[in-house]
């Protein structure tokens, strides 16, 4: 039975693409959707190679000029970073025709390595989008709703929404082959992905002597989650250096798997916190690494309000994401302990968010909100906190409790 597509944001912007240049590069963590989504929009037109099976990258690699020869544009070269050298000859083949538009679609799986190489060989030739797990737009098929602070529309468009529902959609996780399916077993394929891909990418991008240690590493990472981070307690903890540690980090941000929030500055003088902040992309991976089975357990556990504000930085992050965007978010957090969860930075105005987990929203939440809006009047817009509950409603001057499902 063939799984029913999801519409996806990033349809019209690479559909743009597509119009203004001659290649585009589609980069995601793996299982995201980018071959479904390609093969949606472009497989009646396109040829399509996956350059991820040895013999085929074997021949791409060989003789490029031949391989391009048999592969005519327009056509989708899949797991690209797999055959690298492949691209000055894609370049050779756009520079005979610059006029020609949406030629060549490359997808990889790895940020870092593809990113470089399109430097080096296709600059001014490519665009680069990202695909990223499904936002709950996508989920829920409203894939181009805008974020509430864009419309300031003060109708919830929620609807009744149960607790078990919200909070199995965070424990599964949003990779489409999860997400869609209430059958698969969850925990069986969250391991399955990190042992297999997770691990994968990171032989492949560094040299791991001990996996266990990575492993390790990845579950202090989650029981860290939207928490300041300090690499070189970690690094004690487990007995590993700290450059070893942040090589792995920037793994795991070269692969999609975490999102990295750095504090936000002013000048009004105050210390701020230097520390970053660390976000798994996907609230599954981030519930499998703490071992979480239930919705339950993740909802009342010790771990609930992380898991929440993991689950709003992911959702504007993947939104503005998938409309080609590069996400402008921070934290605002002073010496003294005063914090602002999110900063969303767009065109020069900042939307102040925090997160509760509480579903019954009160006047004192909005605290910290007022306090950052207090300090920085002339840049700032009224701001947000929000819950998994359903109620919209004014927290004080500034402030409005949202509902997650309506962010």
């Amino acid at each position: 039975m063939t799984a029913k597509y999801i519409s996806r944001s990033l349809e019209k912007p690479l559909e743009k693409a597509m119009s203004q240049f001659p290649a585009v590069m589609l980069t995601g963590p793996r299982q995201s959707g980018k071959t479904t989504l390609l093969k949606t929009l472009f497989g009646h037109t396109f040829g399509y190679v996956s350059l991820d099976m040895p013999d085929i990258r074997e021949s791409a690699l060989s003789d490029p000029r031949s391989f391009l020869a048999m592969h005519p544009a327009p056509v989708i070269f899949d797991e690209a970073q797999n055959a690298a050298d492949l691209f000055p000859y894609i370049k050779e083949r756009i520079d005979s025709d610059r006029n020609a538009k949406g030629q060549y679609i490359l997808t990889g799986s790895q940020n870092l390595m593809l990113s470089e190489t399109v430097t080096e060989s296709l600059a001014g030739r490519a665009a680069t989008l990202r695909l990223l797990p499904l936002t709950l737009r996508e989920l829920q098929g409203a894939p181009d709703r805008p974020l509430f602070w864009e419309t300031r529309d003060p109708t919830s468009t929620c609807g009744k929404q149960s607790f078990g529902t919200l909070w199995d959609n965070l424990l599964r996780g949003f990779y489409p082959e999860i997400a869609v399916d209430p059958n698969r077993d969850n925990s069986l394929w969250q391991a399955s992905y990190v042992n297999t891909y997770l691990e994968r990418d990171v032989r492949s991008l560094r040299q791991v002597a001990d996996l266990s240690q990575f492993q390790t590493f990845l579950r202090v990472l989650a029981a860290r989650s939207a928490q300041l981070i300090n690499l070189s307690d970690i690094a004690r903890d487990i007995g590993v250096a700290v450059n070893t540690l942040k090589a792995w980090l920037s793994v795991l941000e070269a692969t999609f798997q975490v999102i990295v929030l750095r504090p936000w500055y002013s000048n009004t003088g105050k210390r701020l916190v230097k520390t970053p902040k660390i976000y798994f992309t996907d609230t599954g991976t981030l519930c499998y690494l703490l071992g979480l089975k239930n919705p339950e357990h993740a909802a009342q556990g010790p771990a609930g309000g992380q898991i929440m504000e993991t689950a709003v930085v992911s959702e504007i992050y993947k939104t503005l994401t998938h409309r080609g965007e590069e996400p402008r978010l921070y934290f605002w957090r002073t010496s003294s302990g005063t914090e602002v969860d999110i900063i969303v930075e767009n065109g020069g105005t900042f939307f102040p968010v925090e997160v509760k987990l509480s579903a019954t929203p009160r006047i004192q939440f909005g605290r910290s909100i007022r306090a950052f809006l207090k300090d920085h009047k002339n840049i700032v817009s009224p701001g947000y906190v929000v819950h998994p509950g359903e109620t919209l409603l004014p927290l004080g001057k500034g402030v409005t409790a949202l509902p997650f499902c309506d962010l």
